[in-house]
């Protein structure tokens, strides 16, 4: 059945019968604040695919803020509810490989997946799960390196992790590693809730040279009060999001989730379509953003050089 005869199928099988529809089920691990933006990409992708919300497709979506036991409440309810295909990414894809292992599910974002296992491999992924996989350590040793751009004289680095996000031992080596290399003492800062942040950047003033933030849901979420107390202690910072520089950060760099979150919208076309998980190769990010916040450097008394600036995708002044 070509694509058109499929979409004419369903849409006929909504004028008679909504329950029909297929259901996507998107479990956020963030909040609307957070992933908004991202999660709108994958829905404008899936509708020029040729799916509306509404009309030959339902759309479900759960926000789970970053709060785990949320995350896997939610995936319960998405297994239970047997929808079509979960999207998700960070912690959801665990909840939800956990919960169902007949259910396809798509991750938008997700860190190693096959040493996480996963998925079997990049290539065949085995299962039920597929989508869009990035590679963590590499990503922290390039964070590293701009930072030590940014700031020749930096030192002391506190890296705050989120203990409870399943890809943070590849951030964690990665950080570490990069540190030695490049002669920075490193403090890795284990939260687990938000509470947990407000009590790590309050050990901060006057003991680090600067914050680099593992950025996952639940950091995303906090993001403003974590760029408030840094601001207010005077430490330079780092992300792997640009949303967190848009929101007064100093710098970031990582793939970007806007792009990730609409190519995650083909995996969901195919699966509809009928194509099974295990079959669909795992892809990598292709865009990837340093941003800096020329504003903030300035705030903070740094001098960043032409040089630096000219590598950036986008200064922000």
């Amino acid at each position: 059945m070509t694509g058109g005869a499929a979409l004419v199928s369903t849409s006929a099988a909504f004028g008679q019968q909504t329950a029909k529809l297929p259901i996507v089920g998107f479990l956020v691990a963030g909040t609307q604040a957070s992933h908004g933006a991202w999660v709108a990409a994958f829905v404008e992708r899936l509708s020029k695919l040729g799916w509306t919300d509404g009309r030959n497709v339902k759309i479900e979506y759960r926000w789970a803020g970053g709060d785990v036991p949320q995350i896997i409440e939610f995936a319960a309810e998405f297994v239970h509810r047997k929808v079509d295909v979960i999207i998700t990414s960070a912690y959801g894809v665990v909840a939800a490989k956990q919960a169902t292992s007949t259910i396809p599910i798509v991750f938008a974002a997700y860190g190693d997946a096959v040493s996480n296992g996963i998925v079997e491999s990049l290539a065949r992924p085995g299962g039920n799960v597929t989508g869009l996989s990035i590679q963590p350590h590499e990503l922290s040793s390039k964070r590293l390196e701009l930072l030590k751009d940014i700031i020749p004289n930096v030192r002391r680095l506190a890296a705050l992790v989120n203990t409870d996000y399943s890809g943070v031992k590849q951030e964690v080596i990665g950080i570490r590693a990069a540190s030695a290399k490049l002669n920075i003492q490193t403090n890795i800062l284990e939260i687990r809730t938000a509470d947990d942040i407000d009590v790590a950047m309050a050990t901060l003033t006057n003991q680090t040279d600067a914050l680099y933030v593992y950025s996952e849901p639940l950091t995303n979420a906090n993001k403003a009060k974590i760029i408030e107390a840094a601001t207010a202690a005077k430490i330079p910072t780092i992300f792997g999001f640009r949303e967190f520089v848009d929101a007064g950060g100093l710098i970031s760099y990582g793939a970007n989730f806007v792009d990730l979150f609409a190519r995650a919208a083909e995996f969901a076309d195919k699966i509809l379509r009928g194509a099974a998980p295990a079959d669909i190769p795992v892809q990598q990010p292709v865009k990837f953003d340093f941003i800096i916040n020329l504003k903030k450097a300035k705030a903070l008394g740094l001098d960043i050089s032409e040089t630096v600036l000219t590598r950036a995708d986008e200064v922000i002044e």
